[in-house]
């Protein structure tokens, strides 16, 4: 049975065995189930709000009357609920591949590696459990159009420091919602609430074992591998950009066949440049601003390569 604790801080100067153990004890503390500590037979409220105005951005969208600004809430945080179990998907690939250097070696990271990637599996499961919910109470017709496996296996074509980068920007990113945006807002919807607050508890490990194994993989290479692999981190992005534009519209479109009040053109050109301005917040630009990815990425690549991936990156700011 899951009881809450306060995570025990990992330093990040202390060896890296000693942080794979932080990171099973962490493990064993927060370890929670679904039905008995998080749903408890609950239903979802579709009174109330889902995704908070922080990652929303509905607040920059004020001709929306109130119910629609709760509908476009929902229906985005419908999709972000989804964009967590599909990548997922690949995550739990890689973390089990990445695990296999450690099968005759370090038994305590691969112990640590090993209660990732279960834990993983639960948080898929609890997305697909929440897409169901959610479906039951929603009108038809929205779709959500990546395919989980499609998508994992183009990510996981391109190299393991790629994949492990773009995973880490990933999990750290997630953190950050919750603490910045999900939990201080009140009036959201008590169950979405509580999973990306069971979510974020277990998350908090990943990304510190997303770190170690970043830096272990970094260390294999040679600089022209490295350059290969800064190539295949901005082509992933580049890859979610493309994502992120083609359920951006889906959902604007979902949300025009099923809004209370109607829109002109105008107001439909500007809700359309809005979600994906929020979309590419939620799973780009706030983890490429977090200060540790920041930090890691910085001190692993040279200048030149940091440069390519800041043009990349530039006209998703815009």
């Amino acid at each position: 049975m899951y009881t809450e604790t306060n995570q025990p801080e990992i330093h990040r100067t202390a060896p890296s065995r000693s942080r794979y153990e932080a990171c099973i004890e962490t493990s064993k503390q927060v370890r929670w189930d679904i039905d008995k500590d998080l749903l408890r037979g609950r239903q979802l409220d579709f009174a109330t709000t889902f995704l908070p105005d922080g990652l929303s951005k509905i607040g920059e969208l004020p001709f929306l009357e109130a119910e629609d600004r709760r509908l476009l809430s929902q229906i985005q945080g419908r999709t972000y609920a989804n964009v967590f179990g599909l990548v997922e998907r690949f995550i739990n690939a890689k973390v089990l591949e990445v695990s296999r250097d450690h099968w005759l070696g370090d038994q305590k990271a691969l112990e640590a590696l090993v209660r990732f990637s279960d834990e993983e599996l639960k948080h898929q499961e609890l997305f697909r459990r929440l897409e169901e919910m959610i479906g039951a109470g929603m009108p038809a017709g929205y779709h959500f159009w990546p395919q989980p496996d499609e998508v994992a296996a183009a990510v996981l074509s391109k190299s393991t420091w790629s994949v492990l980068a773009l995973t880490c920007h990933i999990e750290l990113f997630t953190q950050e919602h919750y603490r910045r945006s999900i939990e201080p807002t009140a009036g959201l919807s008590p169950i979405f609430k509580d999973v990306f607050r069971f979510h974020w508890k277990e998350e908090s490990q990943h990304a510190i074992l997303d770190e170690l194994e970043w830096r272990r993989e970094d260390r294999k290479l040679t600089p022209r591998e490295r350059d290969v692999a800064v190539d295949d981190f901005i082509a992933l992005v580049g890859a979610v950009d493309g994502l992120l534009q083609m359920q951006a519209a889906a959902d604007v479109t979902y949300f025009l066949e099923t809004c209370a009040a109607p829109l002109g053109p105008k107001e439909i050109e500007s809700l359309g440049t809005g979600v994906l301005r929020a979309y590419r917040w939620q799973y780009i630009l706030s983890g490429a601003q977090h200060p540790r990815f920041g930090a890691i990425l910085t001190g692993l690549i040279t200048s030149e390569q940091m440069d390519r991936v800041a043009r990349a990156l530039a006209p998703l700011v815009g």
